[in-house]
């Protein structure tokens, strides 16, 4: 269901087994999302399990969550992510 009155979460999923895959999603429940994905069917996140949330933006209605994960999925919107919410390096 698609359109204004409840709150969604644009979030960003990092791999814990292969850090540098992502996943971004649109959902209202951020926690119930995430056990989703790391419990629920098979597809092709599966094998990227186990899953960790990065970062998840709040808005005030679906339609602007959903226009805004555009974002995050494009080339610039990658990049971002790369640069503002990589893994730290393991310090020496």
């Amino acid at each position: 269901m698609r359109g204004i009155g409840k709150r969604c979460f644009v979030y960003i999923l990092r791999s814990q087994v292969d850090p540098e895959r992502h996943y971004v999603g649109v959902t209202t429940d951020v926690g119930q999302r995430l056990e989703w994905h790391n419990c629920g069917p098979t597809g092709q996140i599966v094998r990227h399990r186990p899953w960790a949330v990065v970062v998840s933006v709040e808005f005030a209605d679906e339609l602007t969550a959903v226009r805004f994960e555009r974002y995050p999925k494009s080339g610039s919107g990658r990049a971002f992510a790369k640069r503002h919410f990589a893994p730290e390096a393991p310090e020496r």
